[in-house]
Formats: structure tokens, sequence, C-alpha cells
């Protein structure tokens, strides 16, 4: 079975309950996109998948992608995934929006996660100190945070039994070696509980957007044996360097280059020790607590060896 064939199987299997469409007609959309267009194959399901929602009146939630696996919170590292989770609600939080009927912590003996259960969804309340089966959950990502979405498709079992909640925080203490790409000032897309970073005006899910701009640093901190990813959100960005988002939106408009930004501080940060404190989610660690040490470092020795490791 061609690549092409098997996505539009998988397609057509998330929206045959809903709409009359065949897996023909979904290949042939496809194989148009791919093959007289050049859209890359991820691209072209997710705008596929993007017209049959609009037109089975359906939000991307309300679909899975052909069963969900178990999986443990540490296992949680990229969006859009489906998964089944037993996890135990350590804290619930006020909703900010009134899309949101419940959102708070889970966790189990891995880690913990944010999660989000939509209003829409009519799913029974989450009980805080309870634990739960909970299957088909969808992945999502924010500056490196991972959260579990629950939707309509979410199936949720109480389960009358204590879970052990594993600690998930990390403290890495050694030099800044590199600042990869997405540092800097970024885009965000704008839509309602969507924080997706912006590539060349598009969102993945909503198409070409006016995106919101955002601070961030994503680094790579070498502590002598590993190199760890480190992300800094805008809060943590702005205390490392000094530089608010507002100046950075000033200095991009002056330059008319927003990879003014980026350059900046990376020239700032590059090459120096940190002691820096915060969650691990995924392969990524989040910059809560950073503390500079004494000491500059030859940057590119060290960037030499992150990349030798």
């Amino acid at each position: 079975m061609s690549d092409v064939r098997q996505h539009a199987d998988d397609i057509h299997d998330q929206f045959s309950d809903h709409i009359d469409v065949s897996v023909d007609d979904v290949e042939e959309r496809l194989t148009t996109l791919v093959d007289e267009y050049k859209v890359p194959i991820d691209e072209a399901r997710r705008s596929v998948t993007n017209h049959y929602l609009e037109e089975a009146g359906l939000e991307r939630e309300d679909i899975s992608r052909g069963g969900s696996e178990a999986a443990n919170v540490e296992d949680v590292d990229e969006p859009e995934q489906w998964i089944d989770l037993t996890a135990k609600v350590i804290e619930l939080w006020d909703p900010r929006s009134d899309s949101v009927a419940q959102v708070g912590l889970l966790g189990d003996p891995t880690g913990t996660i944010k999660f989000t259960k939509w209003a829409k969804s009519d799913l029974p309340a989450l009980q805080e100190g309870a634990v739960y089966e909970l299957r088909n959950v969808v992945t999502d990502e924010y500056q490196g945070r991972y959260s579990v979405k629950l939707n309509s498709t979410t199936v949720i079992e109480e389960l009358d039994e204590d879970l052990e909640v594993g600690d998930d925080t990390s403290e890495i203490e050694g030099a800044l070696v590199d600042m990869q790409s997405g540092s800097g000032l970024i885009k965000r897309c704008p839509e309602d509980d969507c924080t997706r970073v912006l590539q060349n005006g598009r969102c993945n899910e909503h198409g070409e957007v006016e995106g919101e701009f955002d601070l961030r640093i994503k680094a790579v901190v070498d502590d002598g044996i590993d190199a760890h990813e480190v992300i800094f959100d805008k809060e943590a960005t702005e205390e490392l360097t000094g530089l608010s988002l507002e100046e950075a939106k000033e200095m991009a408009m002056d330059a008319l280059d927003t990879t003014i930004v980026a350059d900046e501080i990376h020239e700032d940060i590059v090459g120096t020790y940190y002691r820096i404190e915060g969650p691990t989610f995924g392969r990524y660690v989040l910059a809560d607590d950073v503390e500079e040490l004494d000491g500059p470092v030859d940057a590119e020795q060290l960037l030499i060896k992150a990349r030798s490791m």
C-alpha cells in the first residue's frame, strides 16, 4: 500500500461515521496536493483533514487518529498524539474560558502534566485526589510544556486505587553552548486555545493567521556529561536577558528584521554558565529558576563537544 493510500485510509476512518466520503475521494485530494502542488504529505494530510472537519462541522478534538495507545506522562513528547493515560488528579484550577469545563494537573509515577477538558465534550467532572483511566486523549504543546486534552471521544473511568506521583523536576549546572532555531522573537497562532508557533505566517491547524508576538529561547546546556535541551518562556527569557517583549518588538521594527533579536540574545548568553531548575517535559527542561554562575567559557569549543556527544 502506498504512503498516500495509507494516509487516505486513516483519514477515511476518522470521518466515515460523520460524512459520506470514500477512500478514493480522500486519496484523490491527497494526490492532487502531493503530486501537482508538491505539498509535503504531512501538510497535505492536515489540509485534507481540515477540509473534512469543516464539511462535517467538527473540531479537531472530535476525531481520533485510528486508535490510541497506552502511555505514561513521561512518554508525551510531541503534540497531536492520541493516547490512554492512567493518572491521578493532583490539582484543579479555575478555567479562564467558557469553552473549558475543567483544567488542572494530572500525575503518574513518571511525572505530571496539565489537562484541559472541553465544556462541549459533556464529560463527567474529575475530582481532586481521584485516579482515572483516561482513554483517547490528545496531546498538545506550548513552549515545550506538553498537555493533554479531554474531548467528546474521551472515555473516563474512575479507579478504586491510589497512584504514586513521580517528581519530574531537574537541575542542570553547565554552559549554555548553543541557541537553536525558533528562538528570539516569534509569532504564535492567536486562535482560542491554540498557541502553536507560526511557520512563514501559517499555523499547522488554522492556516494563514495574523500571529501574536512572543519571546522564547530554545537552548542547549552542556553539564560536562550530557547536553540538555532547555526552553525559556517569555518570563524566563526576559529575566535572563533583561530584554522585554516590547523592547524586542521595537528592536525588530527598527531593523525591519526579527532575526536581530535572536542574534542579540545569542551574543549575550552563549558561552555563559548557568544553574537551571525546572520540570522536565519530554526531552525538554523548562527553565523556572535560573542563576548565572562565574566564569566565561570558550563557547566554540563547548559547542563542538556538545555536537560530538
